[in-house]
């Protein structure tokens, strides 16, 4: 596996939470790691079977949870009620920027916005621990509207 520290993370969580160690939560998190982009629950299945995986539908389900609370995933909803996920491993924080019309996603980090969230957190008497920042827009250039 290309994902070493990953998979021991995993491993460890699993075993803290007695849960099973299996073969084919090995296999998820693989996939679920090296996908570009968002991707939902049954996009991630569907690659997996068009690649002859024998893992359930089920499976895919339970540990892409498992990988959203051991934080190797995020779980993402851009207001459209479809759960998509993205690998937190290895990647940069950064926000998104959604088009309500054709639902694009643009991924983005600026330095102002980091900083904001401890600051509030702070400033209303908590203590930090994460952020989720996103923008719904429309495309201002039509012709480049996935909608259109």
């Amino acid at each position: 596996m290309k994902n070493e520290k990953a998979e021991e993370i995993f491993r460890k969580f699993l075993k803290q939470g007695k849960n099973r160690i299996t073969p084919e939560r090995f296999e998820v998190l693989e996939y679920a790691l090296e996908h570009e982009g968002h991707f939902g629950a049954d996009d991630l299945y569907i690659k997996m079977k068009n690649a002859k995986s024998r893992v359930s539908r089920a499976t895919v389900y339970n540990t892409l949870e498992l990988l959203v609370q051991c934080e190797l995933i995020s779980k993402r909803n851009f207001g459209d009620n479809i759960t998509r996920y993205e690998s937190n491993y290895k990647k940069q924080t950064h926000d998104h920027l959604i088009c309500v019309d054709c639902g694009k996603i643009v991924e983005f980090s600026d330095p102002r916005i980091k900083k904001l969230p401890e600051q509030i957190s702070d400033d209303l008497g908590f203590e930090f621990d994460s952020y989720s920042f996103n923008i719904f827009a429309r495309c201002k250039n039509k012709k480049n509207c996935k909608n259109q």
